[in-house]
């Protein structure tokens, strides 16, 4: 059946993360414990900015990354001190342009908040993401942990979207060339001129993405 939508050629494979550390010495050593744990702790990482990811990606299972690979991540990671309590989270959606092509973003947080907090921030802040651009989301995925440190310690919990095979150099296909989204100050948006944890799954009916 067509569904009139335009697939991406490329392709890109990735899945969500969450580890926390209480028992750090330092701020440093609480992050190393956190990656460790998310199975980078062999891995160079990129960290990347931007809301958009690339064409054709596709959620997969988490798998074992080689020692000394160079990896793209999404990162989320906030610090805790002394029995304070701190939450990371990151999301992904697949959409839809109102051209009826085939896209997908990426959201992340972090906060001194609850799970419960940090989770509503991180719904909200995805739903922006996609009203600002128009989207229409197909399917999501959302993955947030909370971390209280130790008496005398730091904590750090982590959220990730790890992209393992990304760092091609773009030589996989991307996508159109939209008309810009200019935020006018008056207006809102108008047209322009141009241990470890795997995330659980969640899908479009755990929260409207209408505001």
């Amino acid at each position: 059946m067509d569904t009139g939508r335009k697939r991406s050629e490329g392709s890109c494979t990735g899945w969500l993360m969450t580890s926390v550390a209480p028992w750090g010495d330092t701020k440093e050593d609480a992050f190393d414990q956190c990656l460790v744990e998310l199975g980078l702790g062999d891995s160079r990482l990129i960290r990347m900015q931007g809301a958009m990811l690339p064409m054709g990606f596709e959620p997969t299972p988490p798998e074992d990354l080689p020692m000394g690979s160079l990896v793209e991540c999404h990162i989320a990671e906030a610090y805790a001190s002394k029995g304070e309590v701190a939450s990371a989270g990151v999301a992904w959606a697949q959409c839809v342009t109102p051209e009826g092509d085939e896209c997908a973003i990426v959201a992340t947080i972090s906060s001194n908040q609850s799970y419960e907090e940090t989770e509503l921030l991180l719904k909200r802040s995805l739903k922006m993401k996609l009203a600002s651009r128009d989207l229409e989301v197909v399917s999501h995925e959302i993955a947030v942990d909370e971390v209280t440190a130790a008496e005398d310690h730091e904590g750090c919990a982590i959220a990730a979207l790890i992209l393992p095979d990304t760092l091609n150099m773009q030589t996989s296909q991307v996508g159109r060339v939209r008309g810009g989204l200019t935020k006018s100050a008056g207006s809102g948006f108008s047209q322009g001129s141009g241990s470890s944890r795997p995330a659980k799954s969640s899908n479009s009916g755990d929260f409207s993405f209408q505001f």
